[in-house]
């Protein structure tokens, strides 16, 4: 979501929320252990076997208990790891599954409990680590510790006085952000019959008329999902675990399904805190709107309206009130939601950090740790039969600034990753007339190009290489996977981004995960509605007082954080005509790409159609702008069932 983010974006948000979690005075901190499993190369075997029509393992799904007994640690040892923290008076909760535990506990109980030291960070930009050691027999089956803390002993405490401060409380403005592509028609014109900027949805409108402007109703059409709707199928029976770090209002929910005229039952909705406690997480909820709420509020908006009749479970790690990392935080909610096997889609917008070195701020692993960590868990998720959707993110193949390529922690091989498009439209932008006379590759570096040189808030989707996941075994040798065509738009100089005065082409190959797999509309040009509401704090200049009002906010907007969580509700809806769930997607969507009768509609051209780097490769069937393209939900149901029958 970009522009209501005010410049956090979505993918972002949950790294810049982790600095104050990390400052809260918090006595309990949670940490997250994972395992081994007992045999790794076979798990992955067995992930890949569940999709295959040929094996004998073809859409055997395990129960969480089935997996622990094939592939989790044994309940000795995990009794042997229970045992030894009882003894420093830490808590220890184990996923069902035996591949981690929760432990939680005070930060010095955890600190000896692992023999926590502090370690300096080596170098201005990196970022001080946390040192452990745990007994040998215990240590040898341990992936990663996620979320240990070591205090710095060097560290003076200020003292504290009774003296009271007065903080001036403001309030930023959400700016704007617009999004689309260089060589689209830019005229200067005076009509005034077309549209402009749609920062506010019409809300006079009809539910039908709304969902088809602003909501699913759109979404459906663009992507073939209304002949599954004529089917009877809108997501019965089907649950949709969506992964955030705040809580939602359940008011907000209602607001926007009397606009889009969906399924008004609450009931459908079950909120699982997996980090802070129901009170804690609304408290946070309850003292200003903040973008972790506009996030998750738009994830769970999304998908309801997509998948109507299917249950929705937020999985909440706010962490206002516990010490605790944003990537232990984002573990917590990930294995809470696959170890309950209640949900056999999960949907997020957020990620823990960065693939770079300075980018992450977990003190007690690595990235490729956390990576390795992700990796299993989500394998354990495909083994049960659950399909895993995360956003590419919403700058292109630059997440964080930088004029190097670098991406969210979000590249697992074991999830379907969501690039962003741009839908056909025509406006007056600026006073000049914009046209994107087809989809394309979502790009936008022509609509508004001052502003966003002023800003340096190009945006697009997220695509390109992983920078610490291997090339998987489903996107080797399919066209276009590991090549690339690609156009230098921006030059990065000084933390900011400008248009290049002379961009060229740039062919060249890659070696690892390619991203993403499939994209959808997030342009906020073509973008969708939602609303949130709760207090907004305000500076009196002339009482030079904070004034705190609730409000309520409609705004259309985009990103790929609304088409990850609507194409997980496809899925859902999908799944709601199946006696078995489809599972692991991609080995199954790449092997459908190379079909004549592809259920995608693959996005190769070479001009008017790039990510801000990335371009299409004309012929090609993969392009790292946007994976193998836009999906046919009606075709893509067709391949799932023939390969059932």
């Amino acid at each position: 979501m970009l522009a209501t983010l005010s410049g956090l974006l979505a993918l972002g948000a949950g790294v810049a929320i982790s600095t104050s979690q990390v400052k809260a005075a918090a006595k309990t901190t949670i940490v997250n252990v994972t395992f081994k499993p007992t045999n790794e190369s076979d798990l992955t075997n067995y992930v890949y076997d569940t999709v295959d029509p040929s094996s004998q393992q073809f859409h055997q799904y395990l129960a969480p208990s089935d997996f622990a007994a094939k592939f989790g640690q044994s309940d000795s040892y995990i009794q042997s790891f229970k045992d030894y923290l009882a003894k420093y008076h830490v808590k220890t909760y184990v996923y069902p599954g035996n591949l981690s535990v929760k432990l939680s506990g005070t930060t010095t109980d955890m600190q000896r409990a692992f023999n926590a030291k502090y370690v300096p960070a080596k170098k201005k930009g990196d970022h001080a680590k946390t040192s452990y050691k745990l007994p040998g027999q215990l240590s040898d089956k341990v992936v990663a510790v996620i979320g240990l803390y070591s205090t710095n002993p060097n560290k003076k405490v200020k003292k504290t006085t009774s003296k009271k401060t007065t903080k001036k409380a403001t309030a930023k403005k959400a700016t704007k952000k617009s999004t689309a592509h260089k060589k689209a028609a830019v005229t200067n014109v005076t009509t005034t019959g077309l549209s402009t900027t749609d920062t506010k949805p019409d809300t006079s409108l009809s539910t039908n008329a709304f969902s088809n402007k602003y909501g699913a109703g759109k979404f459906a059409k663009a992507y073939h999902l209304t002949g599954l709707y004529a089917q009877g199928l809108q997501g019965q029976g089907q649950r949709i675990g969506i992964i955030n770090a705040s809580d939602v209002r359940d008011s907000d929910l209602s607001t926007y399904w009397q606009q889009t005229g969906v399924n008004p039952d609450l009931s459908r909705v079950r909120h699982i805190y997996t980090v802070d406690s129901k009170a804690q997480a609304q408290k946070a909820l309850n003292t200003m709107i903040s973008a972790g709420q506009m996030e998750a509020t738009l994830d769970v908006e999304s998908a309801s309206a997509v998948a109507p009749k299917a249950g929705l479970d937020l999985y909440t790690g706010d962490s206002t009130g516990t010490k605790t990392t944003l990537p232990s935080s984002f573990y917590s909610s990930f294995m809470t939601a696959i170890s309950s096997n209640d949900d056999k889609q999960i949907t997020t917008s957020m990620a823990p950090g960065f693939e770079t070195t300075t980018g992450w701020t977990d003190p007690s692993t690595t990235f490729q740790q956390y990576d390795h960590a992700l990796n299993l868990i989500y394998e354990q998720a495909a083994a049960q039969g659950i399909t895993i959707f995360n956003a590419s993110g919403d700058r292109g193949p630059y997440s964080t600034p930088s004029s190097k390529e670098n991406h969210t922690m979000s590249t697992s091989p074991y999830q379907v990753v969501v690039g962003g498009t741009t839908l056909p439209y025509q406006k007056i932008i600026d006073g000049k007339l914009v046209t994107v006379a087809k989809e394309r590759a979502w790009g936008d570096t022509y609509s508004r190009p001052a502003y966003d040189t002023k800003y340096s808030s190009f945006s697009g989707g997220g695509g390109g290489f992983s920078a610490i996941n291997p090339t998987p075994r489903y996107q080797q040798g399919v066209s276009g996977v590991n090549t690339f065509r690609a156009i230098n738009m921006l030059t990065f100089k000084n933390g900011r981004y400008t248009l290049t005065k002379n961009p060229h082409v740039i062919f060249g190959t890659g070696n690892s995960r390619n991203i993403p797999d499939v994209a959808g509309n997030a342009d906020p040009k073509t973008g969708y509605a939602s609303v949130v509401s709760g207090p907004k704090v305000t500076f009196n200049a002339k009482t030079k007082k904070a004034v705190k009002s609730t409000i309520t906010m409609w705004g259309v907007d985009g990103g790929t954080s609304f088409t990850t969580p609507q194409i997980a509700a496809a899925n859902a809806v999908i799944n709601s005509g199946r006696q078995t769930p489809v599972g692991f997607w991609n080995p199954q969507i790449y092997k459908f790409a190379q079909d004549t009768d592809t259920p995608f509609n693959v996005l190769d051209d070479a001009d008017n159609n790039n990510n801000l780097y990335y371009t299409g490769q004309p012929g090609k069937l993969y392009n790292q702008a946007t994976g193998l393209g836009t999906i046919n939900f009606e075709k893509l149901l067709n391949k799932f069932d023939h390969e059932t029958n």
